[in-house]
């Protein structure tokens, strides 16, 4: 068949932009390889990008299956979903002026509801089903962070925080402490209670410790998880607290308040990442890949494409 000189000029421009989209992308992936090799954490040429402003304060951020991350804006009481493709929406409002959120089995979404203190769990028509609001007969202080371990069971934070929008008297419980609620949901334990103010809070990969963060006393604890729903051994982790916490498939250990410190499992501090903000609150990982940090700080979103997936 003849083709003119245009056609060809046309098919050769756009034969060769499909050979340099190809050789690029062949050269990311075998940058990307190489830095996970090398140990490196961030992805090769990555920088730091704001995803999204306008917020009032951003709090909570949790990954779906298919890596949109939903975050809150906790004093406008609304919870927002960015989407892979870039946009960003509200996804839900009122909300329980929620605050940790994390994504269980079907796409149930856990809330961390401290308008009432109570956490919520939120189905995929947004349904809101209240799973706890008191123990020993009294109110929660107000559950902050959150994490499900594999077989369902979950762990969240009940720090006190004193908030405007609560009509209630001072606190009711004799501790700030860390709950294990069971996978049937019917199990209410208070596991750890001698912590002066725990807030964040994370699995490590494979379900078999978790961290919890004392932010008002500047330190963080590795602690074994038992079959029971018991936390066992605990462990200084590192002389830093956390607001919120996340771990990368390597097991490092993400903690925030001045832009995100990455520590080994080790608890020796590898990384910083800087964040221009006065104060980072949470982080997570997510994207199609689930390797974009995506960071919640004050009044904005950010995110940073990492040469590591999430834990």
């Amino acid at each position: 068949m003849a083709v003119n000189r245009r056609t060809f000029l046309k098919r050769s421009v756009a034969g060769g932009g499909a050979l340099l989209a190809a050789s690029c992308g062949a050269t990311q992936r075998a940058e990307t390889a190489e830095a996970e090799a090398d140990g490196a954490l961030v992805a090769p040429g990555a920088k730091l990008e704001q995803l999204a402003d306008g917020f009032k304060f951003t709090e909570g951020p949790a990954a779906d299956a298919d890596g949109n991350v939903y975050f809150t804006d906790q004093p406008n009481d609304r919870i927002v979903r960015w989407s892979v493709d870039g946009s960003c929406e509200t996804w839900m409002k009122p909300c329980g002026r929620s605050n940790g959120l994390y994504f269980g089995a079907g796409g149930t979404l856990f809330a961390c509801a401290d308008e009432k203190n109570q956490l919520w769990a939120i189905g995929p028509d947004k349904k809101v089903t209240v799973l706890v609001e008191a123990y020993d007969g009294k109110l929660l202080n107000g559950p902050n962070d959150l994490w499900i371990r594999p077989d369902g069971g979950l762990y969240f934070t009940d720090p006190f925080y004193k908030r405007p929008y609560w009509d209630r008297g001072p606190t009711e419980q004799p501790r700030e402490g860390v709950y294990y609620l069971s996978p049937d949901r019917k199990r209410l334990l208070r596991v750890v209670d001698d912590l002066v103010q725990p807030n964040g809070i994370i699995g490590a990969p494979g379900g078999k410790a978790v961290y919890v963060a004392d932010i008002r006393d500047k330190k963080t604890y590795r602690y074994v998880v038992q079959p029971s729903g018991d936390l066992a051994d605990p462990h200084l982790f590192c002389e830093m607290g956390s607001d919120g916490m996340t771990v990368d498939e390597r097991g490092n250990v993400y903690l925030t308040g001045r832009g995100v410190t990455v520590f080994s499992p080790k608890g020796e501090k590898i990384h910083h990442i800087d964040v221009p903000e006065r104060w980072t609150a949470n982080v997570t990982f997510g994207g199609k890949d689930r390797r974009l940090l995506f960071i919640t700080a004050s009044k904005a979103v950010y995110g940073l494409t990492m040469a590591v997936r999430g834990g």
